[in-house]
């Protein structure tokens, strides 16, 4: 498969006018049947299969912040033969309604191929192959995510600012939760015990951590840090705001 400026550059040639099609098959290592193709039928839409980074494609912007919040969390990318990766998704049985969302996502972003559920012990993998993972999840590297450098690329900071509700809820559906929090408070001499919800999320990347705190500040949510690895979202409002595209699991 050719990218998208393999082919350009070829139509520019052949836009020219001064060099025949044996030339550029040529110059450019492309077969005179492929240049023809291309000159005769320009407007012929992209593979179903191709990657929307190495063409002039569109990504489904909610479905991959989405995944990318599952991929920064439980996910995972493994090279196979001809260079081929599988994106591996973990999710845990307890949520199957988090698996189905999960499966959802990768299906969106890469619709020509089926997606897999490999089941573990405790756990269910979600499982897509596609020589372009790596394209559109550059943070993958040798070694767990929290002793290296995770950092999003200019493409991918201003999709999360588009859309910063589906990346956190990816996160938070990784490696966050809702949870009943207690506190106890003295009213006239006796002392009274109250619960109230709360979102927490844990990360031992402190990379991942921050993107976490800066889409949260993208919407105005107020958090606090009570351990390096702990992110809290305890005010009433701010609970309010994540129930309305996290929720609790299930």
């Amino acid at each position: 498969m050719y990218d998208e400026q393999v082919r350009a550059t070829a139509r520019a040639a052949m836009a020219v006018g001064g060099a025949s099609l044996n030339a550029i098959s040529q110059q450019l290592g492309i077969s005179r049947a492929t240049l023809r193709d291309w000159r005769d039928r320009p407007d012929r839409a992209r593979p179903s299969s191709a990657c929307p980074r190495c063409t002039d494609g569109q990504l489904p912007v909610e479905a991959y912040t989405h995944l990318l919040g599952l991929y920064l969390g439980d996910g995972c990318l493994s090279r196979h033969r001809r260079d081929v990766y599988a994106l591996r998704i973990a999710c845990d049985d307890s949520y199957p309604r988090l698996i189905d969302e999960a499966e959802e996502s990768v299906r969106a972003v890469h619709p020509s191929r089926p997606v897999h559920r490999v089941q573990a012990v405790g756990y269910t993998s979600v499982v897509s192959y596609w020589k372009h993972w790596p394209c559109l999840f550059p943070q993958h590297g040798s070694g767990p995510k929290h002793l290296r450098s995770i950092a999003l690329q200019g493409w991918q900071r201003e999709i999360v600012a588009e859309c910063p509700e589906p990346f956190l809820r990816g996160l938070f559906d990784s490696d966050g939760c809702r949870v009943a929090n207690w506190a106890t408070r003295t009213v006239g001499g006796r002392t009274k015990r109250y619960t109230y919800p709360r979102y927490m999320f844990s990360n031992e990347s402190g990379d991942i951590m921050r993107l976490c705190q800066e889409a949260l500040t993208l919407l105005d949510v107020p958090w606090r840090m009570p351990r390096r690895n702990a992110l809290s979202v305890a005010r009433r409002e701010a609970v309010a705001r994540l129930d309305e595209f996290i929720g609790p699991k299930s």
